[in-house]
């Protein structure tokens, strides 16, 4: 967002940030094994290809160093605000006035909250807890200080950070034990590295690279993107390929164990093309049976038995639908966003709220993270903002939020295309809602692309200075 106001020539801008450094998930998280699970090549910003990309999915501190390089390059990082976290922004005579947990206050045309969806994390409510003599850690919030070499550990939780961390701590634990509550389909994606001579031609040729963060893209949008939407021949193959897969467990009893009984891809697919063969290990244990409670020396499980261990991990996954919150939102006539989030959270078009005239968030409910890269989700939502910023810049429009009506009829629209898509085949996710239904976008990347380009003036409430300079759009 801060790249592309610049770029448009607008330079007042601040960029709010409660943490003492960018980088938001990859700033946070810095687990042993972190990775991405998109190609390098494609999680990218698209105007800014990096050729020094070492490895098919970057481990984090790469992604991190990227992200920094570029933030610098382009002078946005001189427009941030550190350990400035936003709790409250209220609308009142056109503007937004915001206020941050150290006292600041602002005024500002537009607020747009880029805070992401995976940085709540979840801890899981197991009796016993606090009991446990030794260190207890999320996954992201590690903590560097506990040594792992020669101990117990029990890593709780086996989403894709817990797939991570049990390829990366595995050897070098006395034991680990991997307490399953839910099976989990594996993809293979081997991550090997990229020989010398390739990162050599990529950084002589921008052509080389774009090409092949095209193919990728060609791949998650044209193959992945519609087998979890539609049942096709595609889905049917990513299906085949995680079952083989599952096949080169040798232990029949630990394949069954570890065979899901739902659908792949209803839950987030978890790649990797090494965590089967780490869980063979001798060292490596799984369990299954629910955990009753937590003693001072371990976990219970249901069936009575208590699995002593040094440390433990809670790769217990993030509160997916916080979005902004808890940071408290007035919109206008002292509408609030809990308030309009009662009964869940909900966006128009994945972006705009009714009554929050101004108002933008980037990666919003129903935001399509579960079917693509989410640079180009961003990409998209921000090139949004921006028309009206523009729009804004050249006295076409002073604000602009939704209808009530238009946010209420595209959002019965998400529901009335969810059956069909692969999330709402049996399996309980954290896409899921409390009301029982996935935050997700049930269409492909075109046609949200198609949604936040294109402007349904009968949807919006819009102020203009100039009725008959509004654009016929």
């Amino acid at each position: 967002m801060g790249i592309k106001l610049k770029q448009a020539g607008i330079d007042t801008f601040t960029i709010y940030e409660k943490a003492s450094s960018l980088g938001g998930t990859w700033r946070d998280n810095t687990y042993p094994g972190l990775a991405c699970d998109v190609p390098s090549r494609f999680y990218t910003y698209s105007f800014e290809p990096n050729p020094s990309w070492t490895r098919y999915f970057s481990s984090g501190p790469e992604i991190l160093r990227y992200l920094e390089r570029t933030a610098a390059r382009y002078g946005v990082d001189g427009h941030i605000r550190f350990r400035q976290e936003v709790i409250e922004g209220s609308f009142a005579g056109g503007q937004w006035r915001i206020r941050t947990s150290t006292g600041e206050e602002a005024t500002a045309d537009f607020l747009v909250t880029a805070t992401g969806f995976l940085h709540h994390p979840k801890i899981p409510a197991i009796p016993g807890l606090d009991r446990f003599d030794g260190p207890v850690f999320h996954s992201a919030r590690w903590d560097h200080r506990v040594e792992l070499e020669g101990r117990r550990v029990a890593l709780v939780g086996t989403g894709s950070s817990g797939v991570q961390i049990t390829v990366g701590i595995a050897g070098m634990v006395e034991r680990l034990l991997v307490f399953q509550r839910t099976a989990q389909w594996i993809f293979p994606a081997p991550n090997r590295p990229y020989t010398r001579a390739v990162r050599w031609a990529l950084g002589k040729s921008d052509r080389l690279d774009r090409i092949g963060y095209r193919a990728y893209r060609w791949i998650f949008e044209r193959f992945f993107a519609p087998a979890m939407l539609e049942d096709s021949w595609k889905r049917r193959v990513v299906t085949w390929i995680c079952r083989q897969w599952l096949k080169t467990i040798r232990d029949p009893n630990l394949r069954r164990r570890m065979t899901p009984d739902y659908e792949p891809m209803c839950k987030r697919l978890v790649m990797s093309g090494s965590y089967l063969r780490v869980m063979q290990q001798p060292n490596v244990d799984l369990v299954t049976d629910p955990i009753d409670h937590i003693d001072e020396h371990g976990i219970v499980t249901a069936d009575g038995v208590r699995h002593d261990v040094d440390v433990i991990v809670l790769a217990t996954g993030f509160d997916g639908h916080a979005y902004m919150r808890p940071m408290n939102l007035v919109g206008e006539d002292g509408r609030t966003l809990a308030d309009t989030w009662k009964t869940g959270p909900r966006a128009y078009r994945t972006v705009a709220l009714p009554g929050f005239p101004n108002l933008f968030m980037l990666v919003g409910p129903n935001s399509p993270v579960g079917s693509q890269n989410v640079m180009t989700v961003v990409e998209a939502q921000v090139e949004h903002v921006m028309g009206w910023v523009r729009r804004f810049r050249d006295g076409l429009v002073t604000r602009v939020a939704p209808t009530e009506e238009a946010t209420d009829r595209f959002n019965h629209e998400v529901v009335e295309a969810l059956p069909g898509t692969v999330w709402l085949t049996g399996c309980n996710s954290w896409y899921m809602t409390e009301q029982g239904l996935p935050d997700v976008f049930p269409w492909g990347p075109d046609r949200h692309r198609q949604l936040l380009s294109e402007i349904d003036w009968s949807e919006l409430q819009v102020e203009q200075p100039d009725l008959e300079r509004l654009p016929a759009e």
